[in-house]
């Protein structure tokens, strides 16, 4: 098989990487790709994809980022023949739209955050009105696309109205929601029509900062499985929230094809829908291929040939992985790049490290982005994933670089409970 991965950012590294261990792939190419992906595939930093896949004779087209799904480029590919991975641009409309996203749920009877649209030109009072309706604590989001950074969860009702008025100032209308509480858990499913399978739960760390502090970021980092979720958390996810939602879809004239990721709230009643993205979310897709035994290429292939039903069940590794993000002096806010990288350069991937933001010059590997890249390490328990990704990326240094020291720790010093 010869497969065109669309993206740039480490989950699209992961993707690559996996897809080049397959015995059924025989070429790997990425684009725009990052200068880390070189040892595993043909990076083509320049290419529309349509053209792309029709010179390279593509057998499978994967798009990792939301953007071109939300843009239909699933859609172009398709229509000029092309098997794909990756909804439908109106299907996609699931992350493009929080409302739409809404809309579904409660139809489906999904569990979810009541919601509130402050739509763009509302009067200040509307906005007071409403935050006040939904305090004490605000979870403010751009209904829109906002790359993981769209969302303020404060109890600081200045920092809400702020984060409404950036908003709107983008275009974008504002959805109020009401707080979800207890731990967060990422579920990512292969969806084909109204099939549904699961791969392992996982959870990502939003914050900047450790102890879950400082401003919202793409994801510092993520692990998988969570030892705390109950034993039929999973099956839970799966029939309560996923196949209804899939179920709706259909319904709908709007099939879902590809990866849905549910991110939840596990609260005294199980679980409820934070957010739904369309496509593999970032970090935690690094860690969760780490322990995918199945051959990926045939797994996506049968999702997007309508053939998931027939696909036998998913073989895993035992233990954990874990996955820490290398960030870029003055990320979230304002990154400094172009800093000299040392000890992930490309061909890393054994021991772990998957680019993101990087590129080279004068044959030394830079940081060009905010999220530089990331190390996952594995360990039969979750304590001993933590020691070999961090062990790793203590061999790594970048001027002004900055990770968190707490990926997974409440979990393993028992601290997550439902």
């Amino acid at each position: 098989m010869r497969i065109l991965v669309i993206g740039s950012g480490a989950r699209e590294h992961a993707l690559a990487y996996s897809l080049s261990l397959d015995p059924q792939v025989e070429e790997v190419h990425v684009s725009p790709g990052n200068a880390g992906m070189t040892a595993v595939a043909t990076v083509h930093p320049e290419g529309e994809p349509l053209e792309l896949a029709r010179d390279i004779n593509a057998d499978l087209v994967v798009i990792g980022p939301e953007i071109p799904l939300v843009a239909g480029v699933a859609d172009v590919l398709r229509d000029a023949g092309f098997a794909v991975f990756g909804p439908s641009e109106a299907a996609a409309q699931i992350e493009g739209s929080k409302a739409f996203a809404k809309d579904v749920m409660a139809r489906a009877g999904v569990r979810t955050a009541r919601a509130l649209e402050v739509p763009v030109g509302c009067t200040e009072k509307f906005k007071v009105d409403a935050l006040t309706e939904f305090g004490p604590t605000y979870v403010v989001k751009d209904d829109g696309l906002a790359g993981g950074k769209g969302v303020v969860v404060t109890t600081d009702k200045q920092e809400a109205l702020d984060h409404i008025a950036s908003v709107h100032a983008a275009g974008n209308p504002v959805l109020l929601e009401s707080f979800l509480d207890g731990p967060e858990v990422s579920l990512f499913c292969l969806v084909d029509g109204e099939t549904v399978v699961p791969l392992l739960p996982a959870q990502d760390h939003k914050r900047v900062g450790d102890n879950d502090e400082g401003p919202n970021t793409g994801g510092m980092g993520a692990y998988t499985p969570l030892p705390w979720l109950p034993e039929n958390g999973v099956q839970r996810i799966v029939d309560e929230v996923v196949e209804p939602v899939a179920k709706q879809m259909v319904a709908d004239g709007v099939p879902f094809s590809g990866l849905l990721y549910a991110g939840l709230a596990w609260g005294e009643d199980g679980p409820a829908v934070v957010e739904f993205n369309c496509r593999f979310g970032d970090p935690e897709t690094q860690a969760v291929l780490d322990l995918l035994k199945t051959p990926l290429a045939g797994v996506l292939a049968a999702v997007a040939n309508g053939t998931l039903g027939e696909l036998p069940p998913l073989e895993w590794e035992d233990g954990y992985a874990l996955t820490v993000v290398l960030a870029a002096e003055g990320y979230p806010e304002k990154p400094i790049t172009g800093q000299p990288i040392t000890g992930a350069e490309p061909g890393s991937e054994d021991r772990g490290v998957r680019a993101a933001g990087v590129a080279r010059k004068d044959d030394q590997t830079v940081s060009a982005g905010g999220r530089v890249l990331n190390v996952i390490g594995k360990g039969q328990t979750l304590e001993e994933a933590r020691t070999r990704a961090y062990g790793v990326m203590e061999t790594i240094t970048m001027p002004g670089g900055h990770y968190r020291s707490d990926i997974a720790l409440p979990a393993v010093e028992g601290r997550i409970e439902v």
